[in-house]
């Protein structure tokens, strides 16, 4: 199971703040990724490698953004396609199509991706905060927007993405 840092669910708007600041500033290094025709950024410490896809083994009765598992070393290790998870129009699956895996706790997860770019630095002055909008993200799974000269990184909390009650994977650790 993973245990998640996150804030509590119940906690203010200016506790929620506080504590994304608080990883913000904990944070510098981001894995960039693609997700259609977004571009996303991870915190490069979660990432434990990124690997070609190959086809999962499906579970029954699962969304359809668990791809199923694969045996990573003797580690069985959930596949989730985030372009499925995100609603993007088009998953293909070609040369480009990786996994990165990330443990996240105790866990470790696969998270299939369209590809990966760089690893970037970003410094607080890059950062930028997250508009209040209707997305298929949560707010509280964002962290900021970074620019980097004319690119814009949508910086999730990988942490809380996957240990959150809507992936399904793990369970929720009151703090």
């Amino acid at each position: 199971m993973i245990q998640s840092l996150a804030p509590d669910r119940d906690a203010t708007p200016a506790q929620a703040a506080a504590s994304r600041e608080a990883a913000i500033a904990a944070i510098t290094e981001f894995l960039a990724f693609k997700l259609g025709d977004e571009e996303y950024g991870i915190d490069i410490l979660r990432v434990q490698e990124i690997r070609s896809y190959e086809e999962p083994t499906r579970f029954a009765n699962t969304p359809a953004f668990i791809k199923g598992v694969i045996n990573l070393r003797g580690v069985i290790v959930p596949i989730i396609d985030m372009r499925i998870k995100f609603n993007l129009a088009e998953v293909t699956y070609d040369t480009f199509t990786v996994v990165i895996v990330l443990t996240i706790g105790k866990q470790v997860v696969g998270m299939v991706v369209d590809g990966v770019s760089d690893v970037i630095t970003l410094t607080p002055e890059q950062l930028r905060p997250v508009p209040e909008f209707s997305s298929t993200i949560g707010s509280d799974h964002l962290l900021a927007i970074g620019s980097v000269a004319d690119r814009m990184l949508i910086l999730l909390d990988i942490e809380k993405l996957m240990s959150s009650s809507e992936m399904g994977l793990v369970a929720q650790v009151v703090q």
